[in-house]
């Protein structure tokens, strides 16, 4: 069994049929991917992960335990962290305090807005955020204002958010989205680094498939809403199926 799994997932937004009895097992410490064309199921698919979407049929279980009808807050406190496809960060504040707010997020799930005044005595914090910006690179960064990064730095910003909270599993929704292809590259060596050094599963949707053969251990591909083919990176870029329902290409 993984450390997530989904079984029978369905899912329709009146008469269209978004997801059709998904089945996805993400293993432990792995890389996982989710490809397929637009309209495939695949945000749909994402947003059922993280409680944003409840499915019609079919169950959700992270580490055995169902997130159906969890808050997008309380599927976080489990240990899902997700990197939206636009940085999500608080552009007036300096890198340091983004990164210091998420360990003081408020029980309803509401980031304390003046956590960041409250804290900055709390050496052992300060710390914590230190060491997480030291891993992703911005240590260097972190008295800068969040607003003036670059697209891949603000990139960089979100995942130290999402690290600082020690999660199990990472959802990336299109990490490389809108980047340059020297940027693309550093999230990549970014990624596999923090795997390397951290206990943590990744489950990736993306559709540069540079990224995709760079990074993923297994792959499913999605197809109006249900899984074509689920396999290795080498038997998925082969695959006639895959070829068929997939426009991308591996660069």
């Amino acid at each position: 069994m993984g450390i997530l799994e989904v079984k029978n997932v369905g899912k329709r937004f009146g008469g269209l049929q978004a997801l059709g009895n998904v089945n996805l097992s993400v293993a432990e410490n792995s890389v996982h991917a989710i490809i397929g064309p637009n309209g495939a199921g695949k945000s749909t698919l994402l947003n059922c992960l993280v409680g944003k979407l409840i499915p019609d049929s079919g169950s959700v279980t992270f580490q055995g335990e169902s997130v159906l009808g969890r808050k997008p807050h309380e599927i976080n406190q489990m240990g899902i962290s997700r990197v939206f496809q636009t940085p999500e960060i608080f552009s007036d504040l300096s890198v340091f305090e983004n990164v210091m707010i998420p360990c003081f997020a408020k029980r309803d799930g509401a980031f304390a807005m003046n956590a960041v005044t409250s804290v900055r005595g709390q050496s052992d914090i300060r710390q914590q955020a230190e060491e997480i910006l030291a891993d992703v690179n911005m240590l260097d960064k972190r008295h800068m204002i969040a607003a003036s990064l670059s697209r891949g730095d603000k990139r960089r910003l979100e995942m130290a958010m999402c690290l600082v909270q020690q999660p199990r599993l990472l959802l990336l929704d299109e990490p490389t989205a809108g980047m340059a292809r020297a940027d693309t590259n550093n999230t990549i060596e970014l990624l596999k680094e923090i795997k390397a050094k951290r206990d943590i599963t990744m489950a990736i949707i993306e559709h540069d498939m540079h990224v995709v053969f760079s990074l993923a251990e297994r792959i499913t591909v999605l197809a109006q809403g249900t899984p074509l083919v689920e396999d290795t990176p080498d038997n998925i870029k082969g695959h006639p199926k895959v070829q068929e329902a997939y426009l991308g290409q591996a660069h």
